[in-house]
């Protein structure tokens, strides 16, 4: 259980807002909804945006998997410790509740949208469904030797998305040592993949012009932390 120190609510002193661009690299596959789909549709659509039908990466996908990683290199046992015994940083860094205590998340993550001149590029090129390529894979049965195909949508390799991300100032003694874990966090992940069937080769990101913009008047060098995102 967290001490009674980490539960002791802070004063927001302000807000960094961290901005760039979230390029993929391979096939990417966030499964969206396939119930109700029409014969001949694609056996794993992933999530488009209901409005534009253009592909979206949910904040929570990105949180949660930050969140894991960031969890993994903190515990020291082989398997996995349970959220509310994560470690102090990562507990504010992306909030923690028990039985008798709630810990409000310093982070607010946003939906990511694909970029304009993406929308442009791929209109531009035949593509198997708008902003997406399907792949057909097989599953062998090890008893029977049976295949069973699929397919499986994913957003190519090239396609970009405008990636933003909310920190709250609430400690400034504390800020490095966030700042510098959620770099970190950043490294990790384009280190690991995103979204499913990663150990296949899915799911490579890269995140690029990475700027970071202060709300609010506090002491904290910009630059420095900035510098821990591009290194």
């Amino acid at each position: 259980m967290m001490d009674e120190a980490k539960r002791v609510p802070k004063t927001l002193q302000g807000k960094i807002i961290i901005t760039g661009i979230l390029n993929v690299l391979t096939g990417m596959h966030i499964g969206g909804s396939s119930e109700f789909a029409p014969i001949g549709a694609v056996d794993s659509p992933f999530i488009r945006d209901p409005f534009t039908h253009a592909p979206i990466i949910p904040g929570s996908s990105i949180k949660g998997k930050m969140r894991t990683l960031l969890a993994k290199i903190s515990c020291n046992d082989y398997i996995l410790n349970a959220i509310d015994k994560d470690n102090a940083v990562v507990s504010r860094l992306f909030g923690a509740s028990g039985k008798n205590y709630a810990l409000p998340a310093r982070l607010q993550f946003f939906d990511l949208f694909v970029t304009e001149a993406t929308k442009k590029n791929f209109t531009a090129i035949e593509t198997d469904t708008y902003i997406g390529e399907v792949k057909f894979e097989n599953t062998i049965s090890r008893t029977s030797g049976v295949a069973n195909p699929r397919q499986i949508e994913r957003v190519p390799a090239g396609a970009e998305f405008v990636f933003k991300l909310v920190y709250n100032v609430e400690s400034l003694e504390e800020a490095e040592e966030d700042l510098k874990t959620l770099a970190t966090g950043f490294k990790l992940l384009e280190n690991d993949y995103l979204g499913g069937h990663g150990s296949r080769g899915y799911g490579r990101v890269q995140l690029q012009d990475i700027q970071l913009k202060p709300i609010g008047d506090f002491a904290l060098d910009l630059t420095k932390y900035e510098a821990m995102f591009k290194d």
